[in-house]
């Protein structure tokens, strides 16, 4: 009875002890449940000295000695002073755990092992695999790159040849027209006039020019040029007629047999032969080309010779100019009587 009660006191002892112990260190029990990571549950039987409560008699000697060392006891001097009062450590229990641990730390390590094992035997693979695609990636790119480049220099040699072609166009466009205005741009000057006829003179012509005819109304034509015969038939109602006069003409000889019906244009220029419907009766349109410059060229020859020269000139020029007035006057003399004849015909006709 004697030797129950004093194993019982001991147990006590120990209990009591490990919770003076906490106490003075002013832990509570969950307070030291946090700092062992031992359950709570655990550390009550350990102070009731309740072992049997603890998972094994290896975890009563270790949260023994955890919970010693925690609240300022010597784990060990404690485990040696209480050595008979506590369940032997190396049971078959506690060796099946260890051998449990090992077993369960070397499977961990072997798999670990096979994991990196399989890791370094991948690794050259997936190096090659990324160093393709950066070589990949890295030629898609400089492809795309130059494609961009390619591109935007076909659009600036693109943009400058039609922008050089279209200044070439314009520019010669522009000549062109320029170049056929100048050619067509035929001043008349009227220098005599009666009720049949009218005289014009103009500059000597820069190149082939186009007489053009229209008549609202049967009309007989005549056209001369330096006493050649271009054009000389009837003209239907509402008929054109077109006639080319060579650059170096001098004279030009139009009879019109039907003035009121007819209109006239030589080049850009458009000849008002009866002013404007006053001059009805209008048969003869005579333009001599180059008169002006005879004239200019006469009057800087005439300045530059002696006034005896000047005179024979001058009675030259005058003598050729009476014998050209002359002819002129008999070729619109016979045009005009061709044209009455044609027009009573027309009129015996109709």
């Amino acid at each position: 009875m004697s030797e129950n009660n004093s194993e019982q006191q001991s147990h006590v002892e120990i209990g009591k002890k490990l919770q003076k112990a906490r106490q003075a260190k002013g832990y509570t029990l969950d307070d030291l449940q946090q700092i062992t990571k031992i359950q709570k549950r655990y550390l009550i039987a350990i102070e009731d000295e309740k072992f049997d409560e603890l998972p094994g008699d290896f975890y009563v000697r270790a949260f023994v000695k955890q919970y010693a060392d925690t609240v300022g006891l010597d784990g060990d001097d404690l485990l040696k002073e209480y050595e008979d009062d506590l369940p032997k450590a190396k049971t078959a229990e506690y060796s099946e755990h260890i051998a449990q641990a090992v077993e369960s730390r070397a499977s961990q390590r072997k798999t670990l092992g096979n994991q990196v094992t399989k890791s370094r035997r991948y690794l050259p693979t997936i190096i090659i695999t990324v160093v393709i695609i950066l070589v990949l990636a890295a030629i898609w790119f400089t492809a795309i790159a130059r494609s961009h480049r390619d591109s935007s220099t076909r659009i600036d040699n693109s943009s400058v040849s039609v922008s050089g072609e279209s200044r070439k166009k314009a520019s010669s466009s522009s000549k062109k027209t320029a170049k056929k205005t100048t050619e067509n741009t035929i001043k008349l000057k009227q220098t005599s006039r009666d009720d049949t006829s009218v005289t014009y003179t103009a500059d000597q012509l820069k190149a082939d020019t186009t007489l053009q005819i229209n008549s609202t109304d049967r009309a007989w034509m005549q056209v001369r040029a330096n006493n050649n015969s271009l054009l000389n038939r009837t003209l239907n109602a509402n008929e054109k007629a077109s006639v080319k006069v060579a650059k170096d003409t001098t004279s030009l000889v139009i009879t019109v047999g039907n003035a009121r019906s007819t209109k006239l244009k030589i080049g850009n220029q458009t000849i008002d032969f009866t002013n404007n419907g006053r001059y009805q009766n209008t048969r003869t349109v005579t333009i001599n080309f180059g008169s002006q410059q005879s004239s200019s060229s006469s009057s800087a020859s005439s300045s530059t010779t002696s006034s005896t020269g000047s005179s024979q000139q001058t009675s030259t020029s005058s003598s050729a100019a009476s014998q050209q007035s002359t002819t002129a006057n008999r070729q619109s003399t016979t045009a005009t009587s061709n044209a009455n004849s044609q027009q009573q015909t027309n009129t015996q006709t109709r």
